[in-house]
């Protein structure tokens, strides 16, 4: 395998984006990315397309991305499309890193995107079932309406283990969303910026107990493109570009995917959780960032809340985690999550950032989770990055 480089990003804002489409929303981050790798697309052999629910969303299945790209330069490239929950865009990634470090190409593309709110709002919250077991949850009934996301019925009780099983409480979980809130309000990107309390946090409405709706990732409209490139191809255009080490993935319900993919990235790069300047993890609800702190091995398992309350994970702290926002202020555009993870380290490792940059940061690790069942992610994609020295 060959070095494989990231030569330019794009993103759209994440919120509230009712009836933009996932034409729109791919094409503005598609666009921004050609732009800052200053190409025309001309040179991509192939792109993967990620996405989660567009399919109960606007009842466009089977050709997603050829339908978005209908009419763009681009709509004659290979297209595959990639629907793998809500590790859509995280797992294009890794193709595109795979197809061009084999060989087989000098330039892919990976897109994510999702439009979640519609003016039904029930019908999010129907796609939401669709990243479980239907067979164990149960189908629709005609004309039944979701009022809320059975996921956060699912987060809810793995938070109640966890408090049982770990050093942590409900306020570490409060502290979790206070913490990214503070990080998102410096990222103009970011779906949810205005600032938290710890009180406001824990007094704010009950979702599912112990979760109040702070706790809980928002319904989050956007897209995120990422161009990857071989290392020659890079030099050759004068990139400013950001080295892929490696991306993994694992799967396996009721088994430990996070902990799997984290453990063959390390292996694969010969580093580990302390190596690491920068982390984003998938927290679509608080706990869920905390139970990853043990599982990618950033600190012993059950010692979650004493890693939160040090302020480590923090900006300006040991290891900072989620500088982006996070999956719960940031948002979670299910099929865009994965990219625009990627992204944040991407303007990190560049020293884009602003006033939320994580200062001389040179490596870059991200887990993008996906699906639920048996009590954890069906899979998981764990990616590391690097800045050239």
């Amino acid at each position: 395998m060959r070095p494989v480089m990231i030569i330019g990003v794009g993103m759209t804002p994440f919120g509230k984006h009712l009836g933009a489409g996932v034409r729109k929303l791919s094409l503005a981050a598609i666009e921004e990315a050609l732009k800052d790798a200053k190409i025309n697309g001309s040179e991509i052999s192939r792109i993967y397309f990620g996405n989660a629910v567009a399919g109960i969303m606007a009842q466009q299945e089977s050709v997603r991305g050829q339908v978005a790209l209908r009419g763009h330069a681009l709509a004659h490239k290979e297209l595959i499309n990639i629907e793998n929950a809500c590790a859509s865009g995280g797992s294009s990634f890794k193709l595109a890193w795979e197809l061009v470090s084999s060989g087989t190409a000098e330039v892919a593309l990976a897109v994510g995107v999702e439009q979640l709110n519609h003016e039904e709002r029930w019908r999010p919250f129907n796609a939401l079932r669709g990243s479980m077991d239907i067979g164990e949850i149960g189908e629709q009934k005609p004309g039944e309406m979701s009022a809320n996301s059975i996921l956060m019925d699912y987060y809810a009780e793995v938070a109640r283990n966890f408090l049982k099983e770990s050093d942590a409480t409900v306020e570490d979980f409060a502290r979790v969303a206070v913490k990214n809130r503070n990080h998102a309000m410096h990222n103009p990107l970011a779906h949810l910026r205005k600032p938290q309390t710890l009180e406001e946090v824990l007094s704010a409405r009950s979702v599912v107990p112990p979760l109040t709706l702070p706790m809980c990732s928002p319904l989050t409209d956007g897209a995120a493109a990422i161009l990857v490139a071989s290392e020659a191809f890079a030099r050759r255009i004068d990139a400013d570009a950001v080295e892929i080490v490696t991306s993994q993935i694992a799967s396996g319900a009721g088994g430990d995917p996070v902990g799997a993919a984290s453990k063959k990235a390390y292996e694969a790069a010969a580093l580990g959780p302390k190596d690491f300047d920068l982390i984003e993890l998938h927290d679509a609800a608080a706990p869920a960032e905390l139970l990853q702190y043990g599982e990618i091995g950033l600190c012993p398992r059950g010692e979650e809340g004493t890693l939160i309350r040090s302020g480590d994970t923090a900006l300006g702290g040991r290891i900072p985690v989620n500088v982006s926002g996070g999956l719960m202020s940031r948002g979670h555009p299910l099929g865009a999550t994965g990219c625009a993870q990627i992204v944040e380290l991407v303007t990190q490792l560049r020293r884009r950032a602003g006033t939320r940059q994580v200062e001389n940061a040179r490596t870059g690790f991200a887990v993008n989770g996906g699906g639920f069942m048996d009590g954890s992610y069906i899979t998981s994609v764990a990616t590391i990055l690097r800045r050239p020295q």
